[in-house]
């Protein structure tokens, strides 16, 4: 059944939607069809069936999408409002942006390239409701499979930075700076430039479990940044200040990422993402994954939000999720690979009202 939070609306109530990145979204959602035919899709919380999507899918895989994907959108499904906050009239959501960034990297270290980017361990297991030990936090996706079997909770950044993995053989490459670093842990992903010339993609494998705590949050509460300065720019610059701090500030972030390699088969788009697809720069978001359904597409209306030389009237497709996304109304728009998306992603703070695009048939269970 639908949550409340949605409420039926029409295209002609969605701002620029006549100009609203219609191609880019066909192509992005024509990468998530094939996952509604095999099944893989599972439904949100929120009610949004994966099951619906089955003709928009077999639509979309004949290519019947791609001379007039606007007009397929609009064929397929019918638009309704996402309210942000259940307790209130609060329909207003919230926009930040990641990236993909980019790296120098070598494949053993030396006395510059000195920070690991980590395998999954072999004693990092995923957890569930019925595999959860009594005790481990329910937030808690990942535990530490003990010798004895028994599982907990696994050591956090901190301990992983003083030492615990060392000696396992789990590195996949090495960055000559620990900032770096910190930030691929951040964004999921990273292409890496090895010394040989050659280029690998590194993408997100598993995590420890523990909460992921926003380090520019932590600055802006101990009153070392305002709320203004606080985005990746700002970040850095007071790392670069303070180098002596950086540790300590760090480990406040628990939450730890390890990585499997990819291969870098298509320049424009980025990392295969939680969704098992690649992203697509300006037309992929990551979401709540325990509210909604990956694959269905949403047209966020940001307008004090400029990009690519517009406000951000955009259609996007959700196929991705993270630690920090959560919410119904709430996404991180994958804006593409390398520096200038890095500046792009890094003052990505914006509001913006959130529509959910619905299967016709789903639909039609709203009041308009």
């Amino acid at each position: 059944m639908l949550s409340p939070l949605f409420s039926r609306r029409s295209f002609s109530d969605l701002p620029g939607w006549e100009a609203a990145g219609h191609a880019l979204a066909f192509a992005a959602f024509r990468r998530s069809a094939a996952r509604f035919l095999d099944g893989e899709a599972k439904t949100g919380t929120l009610g949004i069936e994966a099951a619906a999507f089955r003709p928009a899918a077999e639509s979309a895989l004949a290519g019947q999408g791609e001379g007039d994907p606007r007009g397929f959108f609009e064929r397929h499904f019918r638009p309704a409002s996402v309210q942000a906050n259940a307790d209130d009239a609060d329909r207003r959501g919230f926009c930040t942006a990641y990236y993909e960034p980019e790296v120098e990297a070598q494949l053993a270290p030396d006395e510059r390239f000195r920070f690991p980017l980590y395998r999954q361990p072999a004693d990092l297991v995923k957890v569930d409701d019925v595999s959860r030990p009594a005790g481990l936090d329910p937030y808690f996706r990942f535990a530490q499979r003990r010798p004895d079997g028994l599982l907990g909770e696994y050591p956090d950044r901190a301990a992983i930075e003083r030492g615990y993995l060392a000696g396992r053989n789990l590195e996949i490459a090495w960055l000559a700076d620990p900032v770096e670093a910190f930030f691929i842990h951040v964004q999921g992903s990273a292409r890496l430039a090895l010394s040989d010339g050659r280029r690998i993609r590194v993408t997100y494998a598993a995590k420890t479990g523990h909460p992921f705590t926003a380090v520019g949050r932590v600055l802006v509460q101990e009153g070392e940044l305002t709320l203004e300065a606080a985005d990746m720019d700002g970040i850095r610059g007071w790392l670069a200040r303070h180098p002596e701090r950086l540790r300590a500030l760090f480990d406040r972030n628990r939450s730890f990422i390890f990585f499997r390699e990819a291969a870098v088969e298509d320049e424009s788009l980025g990392p295969v993402a939680a969704a098992k697809v690649p992203l697509t720069p300006l037309a992929s978001i990551a979401v709540d994954r325990e509210l909604h359904t990956f694959g269905t597409p949403f047209f966020i209306d940001a307008p004090t939000l400029e990009m690519a030389g517009a406000p951000f009237r955009r259609l996007t497709v959700a196929q991705d999720t993270g630690s920090a996304i959560l919410g119904p109304a709430r996404a991180d728009i994958f804006v593409g690979s390398g520096a200038a998306a890095g500046g792009v992603a890094g003052r990505v703070r914006h509001p913006g009202d959130f529509f959910a695009l619905l299967p016709a048939a789903l639909a039609d269970q709203l009041a308009r």
